[in-house]
């Protein structure tokens, strides 16, 4: 039997749907605890018994998602064997994720940006675990011999990860959203394994 949320979990929830809202409307730094409380339909006061700032709302927003998105990216890397297919979903996971939910996109790819305290005060412990799913696919690709070993797998990871943020924040930012984002994934992820695998097929 599911359990029912809490008020607490409730509100805390319906904070943060608002703080989306908000956010994706106004732009993080244009944004008012006032405003994402109203939007919430609760008490300005309330919002502080659950966040301590604006940026406190963002880094939450943030951490949420990344633990949905990490989630789901084991369990769909899971129902593959070949190494260089996890590589390509990695990236087709990644990507059709901001299809979901325009709004969160929006504030993943460029609102982020905009707070001082995430860019240099905090700790990113969920994004270092998002990088490790690539790094030790690599890994393992190295292992039995598919990649090549001179590839460093903290460089890669984050090259990676960076291309696909790239054409993330191209996509959430373009009005009409012409890049098709599954072609993209699939693009990348080639240009990527092409360099990765390259001197192990000339060997071969």
């Amino acid at each position: 039997m599911t359990e029912l949320p809490t008020k607490t979990e409730d509100k805390h929830k319906r904070i943060l749907q608002a703080a989306i809202k908000v956010f994706a409307k106004n732009g993080f730094y244009n944004s008012k605890v006032s405003e994402i409380a109203q939007e919430a339909g609760v008490a300005d006061g309330t919002i502080y018994l659950y966040f301590k700032n604006k940026d406190d709302i963002l880094i939450s927003l943030f951490e949420e998602e990344m633990e949905k998105i990490i989630q789901n990216m084991k369990q769909e890397i899971g129902k593959e064997e070949d190494l260089l297919k996890k590589l390509k979903m990695f990236a087709v996971v990644q990507l059709n994720s901001k299809k979901e939910n325009p709004d969160l996109a929006a504030i993943m790819e460029v609102e982020l940006r905009q707070s001082s305290k995430f860019m240099k005060e905090y700790v990113n412990m969920k994004f270092i675990e998002y990088l490790k799913i690539v790094s030790s696919i690599i890994k393992e690709g190295q292992k039995k011999g598919i990649i090549k070993k001179e590839v460093d797998p903290t460089i890669v990871s984050r090259a990676f990860w960076g291309a696909l943020d790239e054409v993330a924040r191209f996509w959430v930012l373009s009005p009409r959203k012409k890049v098709s984002l599954s072609t993209s994934a699939e693009l990348i992820s080639d240009i990527f394994i092409k360099g990765m695998v390259e001197a192990v097929n000339r060997k071969s």
